[in-house]
């Protein structure tokens, strides 16, 4: 069956790429910041209702907020390209990448929260000093943060090519010998029984973590970087609104805003997440029967961190 899936994966391929060099994603843009434009009318008029206690106010505000966030994330940033490459590029759990996706959504409005609320307590700045801090201090962070991910997974990608050509050395030099070590098998199979789960079989004690234990480990340090790295850069729309209802005296519907805007953008990431999990798994799918299928997926490791480390780094370029 995994032959049938060549066709589609190739065809979804080119209308992406086609899609791309034809402008289409500029013309999306272009789309979602119009329509930014027009939620921000809506939140500026939900938080003068809010303020005079008009009914429903507030769950109007939080509506908009969600609609805002959604419409801004199809613009740039937001971590859509890390979540997709990181997708495309890592064999990771749905279930792992869809709460990468939500917790570094969450996490924007929670550096947005305390940036502006230690701003405006402790620091005293001005809703401009806090939007330029933003944009010229923590969004280069947040993109050298990406970019470094992005080399991360070229590294990996790399060095799973050099493991597989030491290993296809090592194989053609012990074919060779292979006859040496026939009567060997039964032996090293009850080494490796008592070896599985990392247990001595002199004390009965473990004295290291298995090899799966090494790996979730590994799985929880990638997934809190990729948090903190998209994370570092707060959303403004979120800015916007906690400063004017700090101002207006309504400070904990600012706070409820940013989150609402917050899960907004979780739903485009956790969408673009789950097109790349399941591009992966076609494209593996699909070369499971062909001489390329164990090249594949460093190839696409290191294609996917070689296109974060592009755009991110162009995105840095253009911040500083």
């Amino acid at each position: 069956m995994s032959k049938y899936l060549i066709v589609p994966v190739a065809i979804a391929c080119g209308l992406l790429l086609w899609f791309w060099g034809s402008g289409g994603f500029d013309s999306l843009a272009a789309w979602a910041a119009g329509e930014q434009r027009e939620f921000q009318n809506q939140i500026a008029r939900a938080l003068r209702a809010a303020r005079a206690e008009q009914p429903q106010a507030v769950a109007t505000l939080l509506t908009v907020c969600f609609a805002y966030g959604f419409f801004h994330a199809i613009g740039p940033g937001h971590g859509k390209v890390l979540i997709g490459g990181y997708g495309l590029g890592r064999q990771v759990a749905f279930w792992r990448l869809s709460a990468i996706s939500v917790l570094s959504s969450l996490g924007q409005a929670v550096t947005a929260v305390v940036l502006v609320y230690a701003g405006v307590l402790i620091f005293q700045l001005s809703r401009e000093t806090l939007v330029g801090t933003t944009e010229q201090v923590m969004a280069p962070i947040s993109y050298a943060a990406i970019a470094a991910i992005g080399l991360w997974l070229v590294f990996r990608g790399m060095r799973s090519f050099a493991r597989r050509s030491r290993s296809d050395a090592a194989h053609g030099h012990s074919h060779d010998h292979e006859h040496h070590h026939d009567h060997h098998h039964d032996e090293h199979d009850h080494h490796h029984h008592h070896h599985h789960d990392e247990v001595c079989s002199d004390c009965g004690h473990r004295h290291g973590p298995s090899a799966e234990e090494v790996a979730n480990v590994g799985s929880l340090r990638e997934a809190l970087v990729l948090i903190a790295g998209i994370a570092a850069r707060p959303c403004t729309g979120a800015l916007f609104v906690l400063i004017l209802t700090w101002q207006m005296g309504i400070a904990m519907v600012g706070v409820a805003g940013a989150f609402a805007m917050a899960l907004g953008t979780a739903t485009v990431t956790t969408l673009v997440g789950w097109t790349s999990f399941g591009l992966r798994g076609g494209l593996l799918a699909s070369a499971s029967a062909t001489r390329f299928a164990s090249i594949l997926a460093p190839t696409i490791e290191l294609v996917a961190g070689l296109m974060i480390v592009v755009i991110a780094s162009g995105l840095l370029l253009r911040a500083i």
